[in-house]
């Protein structure tokens, strides 16, 4: 019998505003049924039957779009219904705009002990430009809330080469990061997604935006910087102090199996991936009729699975173990993979020790592309 997963995610998919770059599953909050979904929610929760958990993640959207009456009934209800003996770490998703005092007590009381702040950018004009509701000031003021409620495991979230970004601006931001003393930073590069603002401007030319070479010294920045402050990059787009690792992010990483509860939610369940239905209502009607909200379900071959432990696993600073691998797939890894394990260390874009296979900071930077090559024809 299958070990049932031990983690899982839980979408709250309403916003206060709409970013321009977002594609996340996401709905103005405005006039959207929040009750009932956090009623529908429930349900789907109940439906999975969820063993002891070690981590639990609430993201979206943005979980504190809802009241702070909400909040506590979302997070009362999961509480209520989970077996959080195990749990390690509980990570709740929030943004300077609108994490109230109210909302802050709220959590407190909760057994939330991690908070992940959606900052991007500390600069006031950059954060208009990119259709984020909050400013500079708001990001100390829910820093300084959260410390004197007493949470100290606070990660943020900042975006570079942002349009008209520049290497000042950077400096800027990192500093400005490293001075509020918390022990978690995920920094991603702008990506351009279908169906955004962003993505519109850009196909009208109206979006300037730094070229590759600057995005590619901007990282380099960024990842000496933090390093010389204590920060680990143990991940692409990860830095922490020792021991502040997301637990969460690391059981994607490593490529094992969780639950994906809410709209437009995915999971991963006795090798099967799957999507929820996203639209909200889609979601309501589904649950009600049969319990969950899956759409999207594959079942994934041998080739998949070992695709997917590759593009996930070289995302890590540890790598991949081979030992592990061959355990996992009971096949050669240098039978499958030596070829093309050791053109691209010929190319400066992976480490090998034997026994872990290793990314390097150039190869780190071009992560996906690295990945691509293990796709076996």
């Amino acid at each position: 019998m299958q070990q049932k997963p031990s983690s899982a995610y839980v979408h709250i998919p309403f916003c206060t505003q709409i970013c321009y770059y977002c594609d996340f599953s996401k709905v103005f909050i405005k006039n959207q049924p929040v009750d009932t979904y956090l009623v529908k929610l429930m349900q789907e929760v109940d439906y999975y039957e969820l063993p002891a958990l070690r981590t639990l993640y609430i993201g979206g959207g943005t979980p504190t779009a809802l009241s702070a009456e909400q909040l506590d009934v979302l997070l009362t209800n999961l509480e209520a219904r989970l077996d959080l003996s195990q749990l390690q770490e509980f990570t709740i998703e929030a943004n300077p705009g609108d994490l109230t005092a109210e909302k802050i007590a709220v959590l407190k009381r909760s057994k939330v002990n991690r908070i992940s702040l959606g900052v991007q950018t500390f600069n006031d004009r950059h954060l208009r430009q990119i259709g984020r509701g909050h400013n500079e000031a708001q990001i100390y003021d829910s820093i300084s809330g959260l410390k004197e409620a007493g949470f100290f495991n606070i990660s943020i979230d900042l975006i570079y080469a942002l349009p008209g970004q520049t290497m000042m601006d950077i400096e800027k931001n990192v500093e400005k990061a490293l001075a509020l003393d918390i022990p978690h930073l995920s920094l991603y590069s702008l990506i351009l997604e279908n169906h955004t603002v962003f993505m519109n401007r850009q196909r009208r030319g109206q979006l300037h935006l730094p070229n590759e070479d600057t995005e590619s010294d901007m990282f380099a920045y960024i990842l000496s910087e933090l390093k010389r402050q204590g920060f680990d990059h143990y991940e692409i787009s990860n830095f922490a102090k020792p021991g502040f690792e997301s637990r969460h992010n690391l059981m994607y990483w490593d490529n094992a199996e969780y639950y994906g509860i809410g709209a437009g939610a995915s999971g991963y369940l006795n090798g099967m991936r799957y999507r929820n239905r996203g639209p909200i209502q889609h979601y309501l009607k589904a649950v009600s009729e049969q319990g969950h909200a899956r759409l999207h379900e594959e079942y994934l071959t041998k080739a998949e699975q070992m695709e997917e432990e590759m593009f996930l696993g070289l995302r890590k600073k540890s790598g991949i173990s081979v030992a592990r691998f061959e355990e996992k797939f009971q096949l050669s890894f240098n039978d499958l993979y030596g070829a093309i394990v050791d053109q691209l260390i010929a190319e400066g874009l992976l480490k090998n020790n034997k026994q872990q296979i290793q990314m390097t900071q150039k190869g780190l930077f071009l992560g996906d592309t690295v990945a691509e090559r293990f796709i076996l024809e």
